[in-house]
């Protein structure tokens, strides 16, 4: 796949007074959806102010998540499953862009939003939902249980209640069935960053309210108000207290692309947002593990050639990159200038609670929730903070730093794995966070946990954000990262044996 290349960067004064600009205008100039609906009315019957107050905020479509609440698919089945799960998150960008053409009617027209937009995604959520279950029918002689529920969508105003998985937006489906978002996770997302954001904008912003797609001034908290973290549980008798960091660049040659290997194999931008990689260099989503393990390695070390990829950052200021007309950029509501990373820190470290072992070539594991905003944040686990201030982390707030301190996005990656599976029907069940003790859940195994480190020099203030799901705002919570090991068995081993041997290695 062709990598996308990027224009000259301009200088770091002349982009701040560009983002404080575009902060002013409406975050670089996406579209903004507005409604006139009132919770639980469908759009009518609600006192007109109600009306007037849901039109001020921006609203996102909120459907359950079919792929967590199917933890278990046949592995005969992954392949059109993971299609059909691909083509959903489609159909929601699709009825997202809807909204925006029909901003103004939908405004003087409310019922137009279930009748015109919601009403036709539900049906294509339903026909989508028909083929998983035939799919899995076909080869395990029955119907997952429930998928009827998933295919209803709600209409959300309401930006103050974000992510709590209940689906029940000001907009309903046009009686064709709710949003029944189960919020079925398996619960193990448990991310350091603590949820200190309290709505503070740092006295930029104030109450202007949702411009564009997001992100807004509320979505942003001065890291200096923040209370510092609890401490991490400490080590027993026998913990793995080494580390083996790799170096694998900061993507310097620009290798990005909207696929999503991991979650939509074989499917082309079925991330619906831009990612950066570093690592294996032949990463798309049409890479199987022959490929992965022919591929190049921007890694120092040439026995590391795993993929490690996240969303990119973008600077909110209303200047374009040269994905504007692309898949993954403009097309899915992601604009402004992509940020290559000032650092990038990969390190895998061990357990409190004893030694490690060796993972499997080829295990997949996502950290974090692309849909959190409306899933909820059970599976969120990135944290934001600023150099000179890392032991105040938060999770659903980006960070106003103060001069001379950088954004820093950090990721630590489930440690724990079912000792079997490299990869799961929802990509998450065949690995674990560890307890509070830092023990692993009973039938796993610890394995070094990686923890990404991504730090960048923006500036100071509101005005950056990393890209999304067009429905997910561009919300911080949603922030999430991707890794796939092809470590060879020889660096491998000594992972586990710097790793166990309380050794810090390179």
């Amino acid at each position: 796949m062709a990598r996308t290349s990027r224009k000259k960067r301009s200088t770091l004064a002349n982009r701040a007074v560009v983002a404080a600009a575009a902060l002013f205008l409406g975050g670089g100039g996406l579209i903004a959806v507005n409604v006139y609906a009132s919770a639980g009315e469908g759009g009518s019957g609600a006192p007109p102010g109600q009306f007037r107050n849901a039109a001020r905020q921006m609203s996102t479509i909120d459907c359950p998540d079919a792929g967590i609440a199917l933890p278990d698919v046949p592995d005969g089945a992954r392949p059109e499953v993971d299609r059909e799960l691909a083509a959903m998150d489609t159909q929601i960008t699709d009825a997202y862009r809807e909204f925006a053409d029909r901003k103004e009617r939908i405004a003087r027209d409310p019922e137009l939003a279930g009748n015109a937009v919601l009403g036709p995604l539900r049906s294509r959520r339903a026909a989508s939902l028909d083929r998983i279950g035939t799919a899995v029918e076909r080869v395990e002689g029955r119907r997952p249980q429930g998928l009827e529920g998933l295919a209803g969508c709600s209409l959300r105003a309401d930006d103050d209640n974000g992510g709590d998985g209940n689906g029940d937006g000001d907009g309903q489906d046009g009686g064709q069935g709710g949003g029944d978002d189960n919020g079925s996770g398996d619960g193990s997302g448990q991310g350091d960053g603590q949820d200190q954001g309290d709505g503070q904008g740092g006295g930029q912003g104030g109450d202007q309210g949702q411009q564009g797609n997001g992100p807004e001034a509320s979505d942003f908290v001065d890291i200096q108000s923040v209370e510092p973290a609890a401490d991490r549980p400490r080590n027993r008798r026998g913990a793995s207290r080494g580390t083996f960091t790799t170096d694998c660049g900061r993507n310097e040659n620009g290798k990005f692309n909207p696929d999503n290997v991991i979650a939509a194999p074989g499917v082309s931008n079925g991330a619906h947002h831009m990612h950066d990689y570093v690592g294996n260099q032949a990463t798309d989503a049409f890479a199987g593990d022959d490929q992965l393990a022919a591929g190049e390695t921007t890694c120092r070390n040439q026995g590391d050639r795993s993929t490690y990829y996240w969303p990119v950052l973008r600077l909110q200021n209303g200047q374009d990159e040269n994905d504007v007309d692309a898949d993954g950029g403009g097309r899915d509501q992601n604009t402004g200038e992509i940020q290559t990373p000032s650092q990038v820190t990969l390190t895998f470290t061990g357990s409190p609670a004893g030694k490690v072992t060796a993972m499997p070539r080829f295990l997949r594991i996502i950290t974090g929730d692309a849909k959190a905003f409306t899933n909820g944040d059970a599976n969120a686990n990135a944290s934001w903070s600023c150099t000179g201030f890392e032991d105040r982390q938060l999770k659903d707030k980006y960070p106003i730093c103060p001069e001379g301190s950088q954004v820093v996005r950090s990721f630590a990656f489930q440690s724990c794995w079912d000792g079997q599976n490299t990869d799961s029907a929802n990509h998450r069940t065949h690995v674990a966070f560890a307890q509070d003790d830092g023990r692993c859940p009973d039938g796993f195994r610890a394995i070094p946990q990686l923890v990404q480190r991504i730090v960048y020099d923006v500036p100071p203030g509101p005005g950056f954000a990393v890209d999304s799901f067009p429905e997910q705002l561009h919300k911080p919570v949603t922030d999430h990262g991707d890794f796939i090991n092809v470590f060879d068995e020889k660096l491998m081993k000594k992972v586990v044996s710097c790793v166990n041997g309380g050794r810090k290695c390179r």
